[in-house]
């Protein structure tokens, strides 16, 4: 599988994908357009996940995680991650991410942490739906991703409070 984004692997996230509801400049909680193509044979299903690594916690911070996207779908848009889900595909459900909501929450590292790297993948699993509902933890669909995964594409953001 391969992704695209309006960003490049690797580049700094834009202002929209920061986090205007943990006090940075010009955030706005609004999770990227994504586009995907290149699914493994068996896919019957898609879960995105953002997940940001450095985060000062044990085991990393999740801002967004949605199963049960449908096979034939091959993108979202900007701000689909809206609580709500209004703009995601029939049937797709947003798990609580780590601030405690469905929806995306946008990058917030602490001031002076150092840069954060927020990873952005697109996994392909062999089930239409994977047993979870919103109020699922990520740790159940990491267990689910464990057993159901056919495949990844990822791409990497970086964004970095002064």
């Amino acid at each position: 599988m391969s992704p695209a984004s309006h960003s490049r692997n690797g580049s700094a996230l834009g202002p929209a994908q920061t986090s205007k509801r943990f006090g940075v400049t010009g955030g706005k909680d609004e999770s990227p357009q994504l586009s995907w193509s290149g699914a493994p044979e068996g896919t019957k299903g898609y879960v995105v996940t953002v997940f940001d690594l450095d985060a000062p916690r044990e085991g990393g911070y999740w801002h967004w995680a949605v199963v049960n996207i449908p096979a034939g779908t091959g993108s979202l848009p900007a701000g689909a991650g809206a609580q709500g889900g209004s703009h995601l595909p029939a049937g797709a459900v947003q798990l609580k991410n780590d601030a405690g909501f469905p929806g995306y929450l946008g990058a917030a590292p602490p001031p002076g942490h150092g840069p954060h790297r927020y990873i952005v993948a697109v996994h392909a699993v062999d089930v239409e739906v994977l047993g979870l509902d919103a109020g699922a933890s990520t740790e159940a669909l990491v267990r689910k991703l464990a057993s159901h995964a056919l495949g990844r594409a990822v791409i990497t953001g970086h964004f970095e409070r002064g």
